[in-house]
């Protein structure tokens, strides 16, 4: 089960809004095969890994002819309860019953109402053993965005900021910009690092303000993968040349923002300040996550940070 949560890793990003699985398969105590959801709209976990069985085990990624009758009597671990509906692929369930796997074992059941233990009842009316509820917790970590959005009716809040080693946003004066030239605090390493998260979430959030001395793009310029969608929050309805591509909201409340991002189907955020933006967040504690890029420079005075929230620590992440 833990090969399959290693392997499930490797989509993130580039599955959403479908949840991080990996799935393994066991025949007489040996690994036969593996997969995992590598694309959104693609093949599922069990489905990449049961098409690529063969009694020559084809490397990851390659799809076998036949499988010689491997699987039948093997066990199939996977982290997510297999899906039993029609959507963009057929059902999991249906190829995991064809192939005769005998036993499957199982981290999490499926939240979502298409699911929502329909898959293992159609396993088990066909015979086969479900275990379940192994290494739950690590799967819940692993999914926590797609948890979130599902049992919370809102998408995962990752607070993010960049600080000074002194304790500074920016520095007094036009808070993000000196001389007509953007103030960078990151560095180098932290920049393409941000950058990175940046392709692993659905949206980014900037304040009106933000927006009006920035003028960002929210792109991850520096990391290759998939960009998550730009959304600003203009509470006091200032902006008027906003990128038609980007999501304008104008909401005062937090509930109602985190409302209408999740109505977009947008299963996570990272919020990007600024500061009376992030404070909101904070204030209203519809958050999970916080992450903060501290940089070596000092600056004396300035913008100070938000007070680090009471927080899990393992959801606190300081990149000095």
């Amino acid at each position: 089960m833990q090969r399959c949560l290693q392997l499930a890793a490797n989509g993130l990003g580039r599955v959403r809004p479908n949840p991080l699985v990996g799935c393994v398969v066991v025949k007489d105590g040996r690994i036969v095969s593996e997969g995992f959801h590598q694309e959104y709209g693609h093949n599922h976990a069990e489905r990449n890994a049961l098409l690529r069985v063969s009694n020559s085990s084809p490397k990851l990624g390659e799809v076998a002819h036949s499988d010689g009758g491997v699987c039948i009597g093997a066990t199939l671990y996977v982290n997510l309860e297999p899906c039993s509906h029609y959507g963009k692929t057929p059902p999991c369930a249906d190829l995991i019953i064809e192939k005769g796997i005998r036993r499957v074992v199982c981290c999490n059941d499926d939240p979502n109402p298409l699911v929502a233990g329909n898959g293992f009842r159609k396993l088990e009316a066909a015979g086969i053993e479900v275990v379940r509820h192994v290494l739950e917790e690590e799967g819940r970590e692993l999914n926590r965005r797609f948890f979130t959005f599902m049992e919370q009716k809102r998408p995962y809040v990752i607070l993010k900021w960049a600080e000074s080693a002194d304790g500074f946003m920016a520095p007094e004066g036009e808070r993000l910009k000196v001389k007509g030239e953007r103030y960078w605090l990151s560095t180098q390493w932290q920049n393409r690092l941000n950058h990175r998260w940046r392709t692993e979430e659905a949206a980014i959030l900037v304040g009106s303000e933000t927006y009006l001395l920035d003028k960002p793009s929210l792109t991850p310029r520096h990391y290759l993968g998939p960009a998550p969608q730009p959304v600003v929050l203009d509470r006091r309805n200032r902006l008027t040349n906003v990128p038609p591509h980007w999501l304008h909201l104008s909401y005062q409340t937090i509930p109602e923002v985190l409302h209408e991002l999740y109505e977009a189907k947008l299963q996570s955020v990272i919020v990007e300040g600024g500061r009376k933006i992030l404070d909101a967040f904070i204030a209203s504690g519809l958050y999970d996550e916080v992450r903060i890029l501290r940089s070596p420079q000092t600056l004396g005075s300035g913008l100070p940070t938000p007070e680090i929230p009471s927080i899990n620590p393992n959801r606190l992440t300081i990149i000095d």
